[in-house]
């Protein structure tokens, strides 16, 4: 299968996804059948895009066609897509512009990202590759999860690890909502590259390994990231409360960088780690 061709049935899949979570209520319409509430026909999204049921129709099909931006920010409106969707669904089509960088492989953070990293001392902090493959961190992140680094380069992957470490999972205060929001953080960064090996194999293991993460990748959620507090339960540091922001190098786009800020109490503890 064809990049363009991988796009255009992610693009048709994401948008049935959200067609059928929409409540028909809130729409002003009744049940469908069987007193079904949620999810609207295609014959509805049509009418309220104003885009004929055929085109909508092969759009969903992930057909050959060639949909129009204002086509596709039609459907948006219908479908009540949020900000983080909308572009989404844009990219799937060739109309968002893709992140600057080139979205290459990356192994290993640059030294200058590294020495950045370090120079945030008691701050967690951690550098991801596109593919969020784990590519740096500073001490303080690797005493807040210590098997970053011991575990299979292979799979140093934030997403594998949020979905495969036990560890991981006892750590995270809120694993359930975390793991949700990371992966729709994912989907809307990967989802145009979903051709590329790389992030077809990826999600392939995930697929394999996990059926929570099979489950939640089949509903198609897109989401962006938001800092935000972060608790985790630490074996031997107890409650740790943190702030978590992410920026990009101006230099090198294709790194993400995520950083942890502590509250007061957790700075103490965190003082402490020895």
């Amino acid at each position: 299968m064809t990049t363009d061709e991988q796009q255009r049935k992610e693009l048709g899949a994401f948008l049935r996804a959200r067609r059928s979570t929409l409540d028909r209520a809130s729409f002003g319409l009744p049940p469908a059948g069987r007193g079904r509430a949620a999810g609207l026909r295609r014959e509805e999204i049509s009418y309220l895009s104003g885009v004929s049921v055929t085109w909508y129709t092969w759009l969903e099909q992930g057909r050959d066609i060639n949909p129009s931006r204002q086509v596709l920010d039609a459907v948006a409106t219908a479908l009540r897509l949020t900000v983080a969707e909308h572009d989404y669904a844009l990219t799937l089509a060739g109309f968002a512009p893709s992140r600057p960088g080139t979205h290459s492989a990356v192994a290993t953070a640059p030294a200058h990202v590294q020495r950045f990293l370090d120079a945030l001392d008691e701050h967690p902090a951690y550098a991801l590759a596109p593919d969020w493959g784990i590519a740096g961190w500073n001490a303080a992140y690797e005493a807040l999860y210590p098997n970053v680094a011991t575990v299979d380069p292979e799979d140093r992957n934030l997403l594998w690890l949020i979905f495969t470490d036990p560890a991981v999972r006892s750590l995270l205060d809120d694993w359930d909502d975390t793991s949700r929001r990371f992966l729709a953080e994912f989907r809307a960064e990967v989802g145009p590259r979903l051709g590329d090996t790389r992030y077809r194999d990826l999600v392939g293991r995930l697929m394999d390994a996990s059926g929570e993460f099979r489950e939640r990748w089949e509903s198609h959620g897109v989401g962006g990231f938001e800092s935000r507090e972060r608790v985790f339960q630490h074996p031997t540091l107890g409650r740790l409360v943190f702030e978590h922001h992410q920026m990009r190098p101006s230099d090198q786009t294709d790194v993400q960088l995520v950083v942890y800020t502590a509250d007061a109490e957790t700075r103490k503890r965190f003082a402490r780690r020895g």
